[in-house]
């Protein structure tokens, strides 16, 4: 399928699998579609095949529900671009293009589009807290990045990060070990099946994260009544914070804004989030996200499809290919 046209791709690729948006510039025909399928990654980062794969039957089905006669714009937002996204770079924008007529690629990290999904263009910072954990701000001018670092060495405070917390201190409540609890203890095995029985259960998943993240909402459940619970979830809230403090610009009024599934638990996390925050930051301005990761996504479409980018390029972050002369702007 190739051919030129005014239509854009927004996609948002993360722990839980992919969500896309095929649209046009001007706002009139918008469709979206998701999979349950976390894109894999291997010896050489994140699989662009695998997510070829997931994502060519989607967008098909896309531009037949709107009726888009062709992409001219393709904006790929992936958690781990950062760090693990070197055969993403090097295949993809030539496989979008041979499959879909795409002119222009960007390729941007989750945490990019998180953050203009929430903010937009303007100075401030984000915490985006789904299976991972990453923290971004920018003044315009740079990107300025924390953690993201992945489920085995980082993403502190994220959803497999106080799943695994709460297994933990369910396995000590198994063995008799202090910090343990009784209740958490109760909520695995509901879950999961005996405890003896959860390495093998866990270890061989390739989807690790996003069953670890899956016992987030128990541990939330547990806290208003379980004391570790309610520890696991105040430890998660310091170390969003300490996240949010490394990237956030230390001048003027800058906006502060928290996105992702994470927050959907309430309360039980938001509420010593917010106490951290205005003890860390007092000179940011909480504001509501006004969007997600992929509508951060469309948003930078649509700049692009109307000639406008107004945020700052990275190497890592978010770079832009021109398939006509194959120029990059990062």
């Amino acid at each position: 399928m190739t051919g030129a046209g005014d239509g854009f791709l927004a996609v948002d690729s993360g722990g839980s699998g992919l969500r896309v948006v095929v649209g046009t510039a001007a706002g009139t025909r918008q469709a979206e579609r998701e999979t349950r399928e976390p894109v894999r990654t291997g010896d050489r980062g994140i699989d662009p095949a695998h997510l070829m794969e997931q994502l060519v039957p989607l967008v098909r089905a896309l531009i037949t529900e709107t009726g888009i006669g062709g992409l001219g714009t393709a904006v790929i937002g992936a958690a781990g671009l950062a760090t693990l996204g070197e055969a993403l770079r090097a295949e993809l924008p030539g496989a979008l293009a041979r499959e879909f007529g795409v002119r222009e690629v960007a390729l941007a990290a989750d945490a990019v589009t998180a953050y203009t999904g929430a903010l937009g263009p303007r100075p401030g910072a984000v915490v985006a807290a789904g299976t991972g954990l990453i923290a971004i701000g920018t003044d315009l001018m740079r990107w300025r990045r924390a953690d993201g670092w992945g489920h085995l060495l980082g993403d502190c405070g994220g959803g497999a990060w106080i799943g695994r917390a709460g297994l933990e201190a369910a396995l000590r409540a198994h063995d008799g070990r202090e910090g343990g609890s009784a209740r958490l203890l109760t909520c695995a095995e509901e879950v999961f099946g005996p405890a003896r029985e959860l390495p093998g259960t866990l270890y061989p998943r390739a989807d690790r994260p996003a069953v670890l993240a899956s016992f987030a909402p128990q541990v939330a459940g547990c806290a208003a009544e379980d004391p570790v619970a309610a520890g696991i979830l105040r430890a998660a809230a310091r170390h969003m914070a300490d996240s949010a403090a490394a990237v956030c610009p230390p001048d003027g009024e800058p906006l502060l804004a928290l996105t992702g599934g994470l927050f959907r638990m309430g309360d039980p996390l938001v509420l010593p989030l917010e106490e951290e925050l205005a003890r860390r930051l007092p000179h940011a301005r909480r504001v509501a996200a006004e969007g997600d990761p992929l509508r951060g996504a469309v948003r930078i479409a649509m700049a692009l499809a109307t000639g406008s980018l107004p945020l700052p390029g990275d190497d890592a972050m978010l770079s832009v290919v021109d398939m006509k002369g194959d120029a990059v702007r990062g």
